[in-house]
């Protein structure tokens, strides 16, 4: 009710340009680094994330783009994986992975594919929420996706990444398990979500368009709009 708006929770998901500007102006110091916050211990980790949704479309695919060539640098290529993709036809999707499942999402709504950062934790939301980030001026939520899909939790490592997602003007930076590459699926190796598939898990149909079979890997994939809106990611706030 419009009445009632000085009631309501502070959305640190949605924002005007205007509550943008003072959530930045509010949390300036408090996102100096770790090892410079008084009796705070420093994580070890540096803020590298060069995302921004001020960069034009071209030029934030090219940047992941090469992002992507550093990291399968370090993996083993397939034989047949270049015949696959000069052969296949399809949307680009960008594949990550969620304990020993493979994941995927449309290239089109990520920013960008870096390290982990410091973070500026966020009182009284639920476990799965690790905080905000300044995003070159704008605040950006940090998702634990393995949490927030209730799976099992471990440990951060060396190959953990943050995803810059957005959809719309919503941006979320999600945490995963690690990066694997940019692949084009077409729509003939994708079962739609509304088939039922053992492959795609139950606690991941809320939040899938479906899964593909590519080349015999298993890769559910993750429909922006469903998971950055879903019920789940709106209801942040601590429960009772």
């Amino acid at each position: 009710m419009p009445g009632d708006s000085c009631c309501r929770p502070r959305s640190f998901f949605v924002a005007s340009d205007d509550q943008k500007i003072r959530q930045r102006d509010a949390l300036m110091p408090q996102t100096m680094p770790a090892s410079q916050r008084p009796g705070t211990q420093s994580s070890g980790l540096s803020p590298d994330f060069h995302g921004s949704q001020r960069n034009s479309r071209a030029n934030s695919m090219l940047a992941l783009q090469s992002q992507l060539a550093q990291i399968s640098q370090s993996r083993p290529a397939s034989a047949d994986q270049g015949a696959i993709s000069a052969e296949v036809v399809g949307e680009q999707y960008l594949t990550f992975s969620l304990l020993d499942r493979e994941f995927a999402l449309k290239a089109e709504h990520i920013q960008g594919v870096e390290r982990l950062v410091d973070v500026t934790s966020v009182p009284n939301v639920a476990p799965w929420l690790r905080g905000v980030i300044n995003l070159r001026g704008s605040i950006a939520s940090v998702v634990d996706l393995r949490s927030f899909l209730d799976m099992e939790q471990l440990p951060y490592n060396p190959r953990t990444r943050l995803l810059s997602v957005q959809f719309n003007e919503m941006v979320i930076c999600l945490v995963v398990d690690g990066v694997s590459e940019m692949i084009p699926i077409p729509p003939t190796a994708i079962t739609d979500i509304s088939v039922r598939h053992a492959a795609i898990p139950q606690w991941a149909i809320p939040y899938a368009s479906g899964v593909a079979l590519i080349d015999g890997r298993v890769i559910v994939l993750i429909d922006a709009a469903r998971l950055l809106f879903s019920d789940k990611m709106q209801r942040y706030e601590a429960q009772p």
